[in-house]
């Protein structure tokens, strides 16, 4: 379905949040919202079938609507894995096991309602990935969670980080935030449409610099870090324990 969420004034009641309606038009919104969505997917379904273990743990955290999970679940339908999806939405996770039913070819996973900001226990993983959700974390909660993610990895196990970023030079960030608005301009988004959901995500989508994620990585444990993917102000990032 597509993402007309905030084509008019009258949908407007607040801050950006994940219930029916976002579920509803999720996919589109992402397909339109994030450059190179499709070969992020794929990407980050590469790297986890290198690094996926047997009897081992793969979580997905805010896995929203299941595309990463059908993804790696297809990918592994044959290999002995426990596939994790993780997520505070009810609308989301409900959208998220009927497509992953509909799957004949995808391996079983289970879905979990957690709110991240307190989440732990992660245990026995191989793969833990974070696609577009860490930034929706509370920043006083991030540190904390990233040591969770560590101490749940088995060694030289992988977690993989995707994420809307910023720059800290202004220049540099106001030419990457004029890109991306254009890039969403291509897309078919009204300048209106941009603005209003841009003001809904304050103070929800909070992107902290590549460098400051890097930071927190090595403070939380990881000592192989680097990047796999940068867009602008969009940056996917591999740690190794």
């Amino acid at each position: 379905m597509k993402d007309t969420l905030y084509k008019n004034t009258s949908k407007i009641s607040g801050k950006f949040n994940f219930d029916e309606d976002t579920a509803r038009v999720f996919n589109d919104m992402l397909r339109r919202s994030v450059p190179h969505y499709h070969e992020i997917q794929a990407m980050i379904c590469s790297i986890a079938k290198k690094f996926a273990r047997r009897n081992s743990n793969i979580y997905d955290l805010g896995c929203s609507t299941g595309t990463t999970l059908l993804k790696i679940s297809t990918a592994l339908s044959r290999f002995p894995v426990i596939i994790i999806g993780i997520d505070n939405s009810e609308a989301m996770l409900k959208k998220a096991n009927t497509r992953l039913q509909s799957s004949g070819s995808a391996a079983p996973c289970t879905l979990i309602k957690k709110d991240l900001n307190y989440a732990s226990g992660f245990k026995n993983a191989s793969v833990i990935i974070s696609n577009l959700t860490l930034q929706f974390i509370r920043p006083i909660n991030r540190e904390r969670l990233l040591s969770e993610i560590y101490t749940g990895l088995n060694t030289n196990g992988a977690f993989i980080l995707v994420e809307k970023i910023t720059s800290k030079n202004q220049k540099i960030k106001r030419t990457f935030d004029g890109l991306y608005h254009d890039f969403k301009l291509k897309n078919g988004y009204s300048k209106s449409e941009i603005s209003r959901k841009r003001e809904a995500l304050k103070n929800v989508l909070i992107p902290y610099a590549a460098e400051e994620n890097v930071r927190l990585l090595k403070k939380s444990g990881f000592r192989l870090i680097d990047v796999f993917f940068r867009w602008y102000n969009f940056c996917g990032i591999l740690a190794i324990k």
